[in-house]
């Protein structure tokens, strides 16, 4: 069993959040991997609902704020709409997905997370007219 850092970093690699998740297994695919890291956000921030969502990819129907997503008071997420959403998310450039330094561009690829135990996860920003 392994133990990952997810980590959130900005382009330039300066660290925004992290937080692991211990016995992990030690092959997962990419797919299963971003799906674990969503499952988690969301139930963290289900166990202690508030009015801002700080995840990866922005939940339906909420607003976006500075620093996450407004999402009113008390109301849950459903974790597997934001898994499907994380993973049209990958398949659309809406985030970079880097395990050690080396990129993943397919969600069916197979990780070893007992030699790259950092996953890392760069949201990209489309910009203003292109």
């Amino acid at each position: 069993m392994a133990t990952v850092t997810f980590r959130d970093e900005t382009a330039t690699g300066k660290p925004l959040a992290e937080f692991e998740l211990p016995a992990l297994p030690e092959r997962i695919s990419a797919r299963e991997l971003v799906r674990l890291r969503v499952r988690e956000e969301v139930a963290r921030h289900n166990a202690a609902p508030s009015a801002r969502f700080t995840g990866l990819v922005r939940p339906s129907e909420t607003e976006v704020a500075l620093n996450g997503y407004r999402t009113g008071a008390g109301r849950r997420i459903d974790w597997e709409r934001q898994a499907e959403i994380a993973e049209r998310a990958f398949q659309h450039n809406g985030f970079v997905l880097l395990v050690g330094d080396r990129q993943i561009e397919d969600l069916s690829e197979v990780i070893d997370l007992t030699t790259d135990p950092v996953v890392s996860f760069i949201k990209l920003v489309p910009l203003v007219g292109g």
